[in-house]
């Protein structure tokens, strides 16, 4: 169970975060992990990436979000 300290209601958070211009543009947002996880949780937050239809990467410490439910091709 995780039981570390949220600092925002997640509705609230998780609002604003999907509320950026890019996200309506089917851009790119990017968070950094651990930010994510103190804030809100990774499950929640994963939980609304799959809801929306988007794609979640992991890179290092980063969450990037890539806004449109199409394919992604990795080239390298």
């Amino acid at each position: 169970m995780d039981t570390s300290p949220r600092h925002h209601a997640p509705d609230l958070w998780i609002g604003q975060i999907f509320a950026a211009k890019a996200v309506a543009s089917g851009g790119v947002i990017r968070r950094n992990r651990r930010w994510v996880e103190d804030e809100i949780g990774r499950d929640r937050f994963v939980e609304e990436v799959q809801r929306r239809g988007f794609h979640l990467l992991e890179t290092g410490d980063q969450l990037i979000v890539v806004c449109h439910p199409g394919p992604i091709r990795m080239h390298f």
